[in-house]
């Protein structure tokens, strides 16, 4: 499992012109991707990390000062171009292995940590709107 974490001062994701999903002020854009082996234990440690990384103002995490989180599925993290042009896509899990862990990793942020997440809509064409913050980008690997 992967994830882009970036700070953010403000994020939306949005499906057809509708905004399904954002996060207001402070808070995290979060972009995940899933492989073949993924499970469990992947989920409970990119959650871990998303909820107590200490990258927001005065090194602290969104668990110390309650700010959102969006969380976006990406298949395209798992995307390998180092041949030719065109990426494939063959670590990326399918979509009914990927999606119930992305749905895992928003409820384990929500019911463990307490965190008020939104997200986008799995296998959508989606845009995502940010104001990236620092900028701060992280890239996590479980």
């Amino acid at each position: 499992m992967r994830a882009v974490i970036q700070r953010v001062q403000g994020a939306s994701v949005s499906v057809d012109g509708e905004v399904i999903g954002r996060v207001d002020g402070t808070g995290l854009c979060v972009l995940v991707g899933v492989t073949h082996d993924d499970g469990s234990q992947q989920v409970k440690t990119i959650a871990r990390k998303i909820a107590s990384l200490r990258i927001l103002e005065g090194e602290q995490s969104v668990t110390d000062v309650g700010a959102g989180v969006l969380v976006i599925s990406q298949f395209t993290l798992y995307g390998d171009a180092r041949k030719g042009r065109r990426p494939t896509w063959q670590a990326a899990a399918p979509g009914d292995v990927a999606e119930p862990l992305v749905d895992a990793v928003v409820e384990e942020l929500r019911s463990e940590y307490g965190l008020h997440v939104e997200t986008g809509r799995f296998g959508a064409n989606m845009q995502v709107s940010l104001t990236n913050d620092g900028p701060v980008t992280i890239l996590l690997e479980a």
